[in-house]
């Protein structure tokens, strides 16, 4: 698999699950991604920077709650 197939599946889904985190990991370690693949790569982060991709590592964190400063 490639990376930009994972992407285009995470984007379609809106979700990124720990899995396609983790084979887009072993994709990026093996050195077997191209400039296409790095693209896609940036596009999946951009999604999820503008909250249009919610990222399953990141909901598995719990965020401590913090008194409210007003």
């Amino acid at each position: 698999m490639q990376i930009r197939e994972v992407v285009k599946q995470a984007i379609a889904a809106g979700y990124l699950s720990l899995e396609a985190e983790n084979e887009m990991q072993k994709i990026f370690s093996s050195a077997k991604c191209d400039l296409e693949d790095l693209n896609a790569f940036m596009s999946l982060q951009l999604a999820a920077m503008a909250g249009r991709v919610r990222q399953e590592s990141l909901e598995s964190m719990k965020m401590p709650n913090f008194p409210d400063r007003n």
